[in-house]
């Protein structure tokens, strides 16, 4: 079978966005058709300043509502990424082949550090090196397939670039991974901001919905999107992005196609009470099931715990592998 991996990173409440883009995806279609492993990389989360009982709560919240979505354990393998060494380990072979300018063209790299440095501060040095590790995560278990919004995209891109390079160099050691996207919804953007992602980062930002908003908090926010000037509803997504982001959503919790959605409204009022309700259906199940999960905690430990076995044995001969090929003696004495 198909090899996908993918995961959420537990930098702040998970949103629509992550539901739309590719959880829903994730346990709709990725779980049934392939071998596929799900994980909340929350080793990513340290690249930034944060709170150490925030992120280990919202790994928990992240991996609860993964399971809220639709992921069965039966089916698929989810996981947290400190609990598998092999992420860790294999992350610093691949800095060894990565070099220091590809680092630097990454956007997310170069647009953070640029708002830091205009604050007069500076970045962590493992936010210059995390797609690596974001690379280590991918190419660890075998990967083909890699589910993804477009904005990282061009971090599968490395992936595949740090694969080719070091089977070249040290002989055939990873599968070169490709990225696919949803084809509706894959950047689902900020109903605010409607040029930017609806990024989960920001906790407090009216034009994020979150997974687990209230209906009416979900309404409100629907309710006050920033739209375009004019009166017709059309779906333009370069000279109306508002507009288009509603369309988007709507047709993303619909089954619908943006275009032909436009059509049948002849107000912003209609098509911004139309997506609400939409919205709210789609997230009702996944917080009921959350309600659930969140009563019976003894039930996402073990799901964890089996994962995260699970993804070790996956994991670790690919890292063995290329830890022999790029020139490192075995432990003595077997198994480390």
């Amino acid at each position: 079978m198909t090899r996908v991996f993918s995961g959420v990173k537990p930098t702040g409440h998970l949103t629509l966005g992550n539901y739309l883009g590719a959880m829903r995806q994730w346990a709709a279609e990725d779980q049934h058709r392939s071998d596929a492993l799900f994980c909340v990389v929350d080793l990513h989360a340290l690249t930034v300043d944060h709170d150490p009982a925030r992120v280990r709560r919202l790994s928990r919240q992240a991996a609860s509502l993964l399971l809220a979505a639709g992921l069965d354990p039966d089916l698929c393998t989810v996981f947290v990424q400190s609990h598998v060494d092999e992420h860790a380990r294999l992350s610093y072979v691949l800095e060894c082949v990565a070099t220091d300018g590809e680092m630097r063209r990454m956007i997310q790299y170069k647009e953070k550090a640029a708002r830091e440095r205009e604050r007069g501060g500076s970045v962590r040095l493992s936010l210059l090196t995390y797609p690596v590790l974001m690379a280590a995560d991918i190419l660890a278990y075998g990967t083909d397939d890699v589910p993804v919004g477009n904005d990282q995209t061009q971090h599968v891109e490395l992936a595949r670039d740090l694969a080719v390079r070091f089977n070249q160099r040290y002989g055939h050691t990873f599968v070169v991974p490709r990225a696919t996207n949803p084809a509706v919804a894959a950047r689902v953007m900020n109903l605010q901001e409607p040029t930017s992602k609806m990024g989960k980062s920001d906790d407090v930002g009216p034009g994020i919905v979150y997974l687990l908003d209230e209906p009416d908090v979900v309404r409100r926010k629907v309710a006050r999107a920033v739209t375009d000037s004019g009166r017709d509803v059309v779906y333009d997504p370069a000279e109306r992005p508002g507009l288009a982001n509603l369309l988007e959503i709507l047709a993303a919790c619909t089954g619908g196609e943006p275009a032909a959605l436009a059509g049948a409204y002849d107000s912003y009022g209609a098509l911004k009470k139309d997506t609400a309700e939409a919205v709210v259906e789609v997230l009702r199940p996944v917080q009921d099931r959350h309600k659930e999960l969140c009563a019976d905690p003894g039930h996402v430990e073990r799901v964890l715990r089996e994962g995260a076995v699970k993804a070790r044995a996956m994991a670790r001969p690919t890292v063995d592998a290329a830890y022999r090929a790029i020139g490192l003696l075995p432990p003595v004495g077997g198994d480390r």
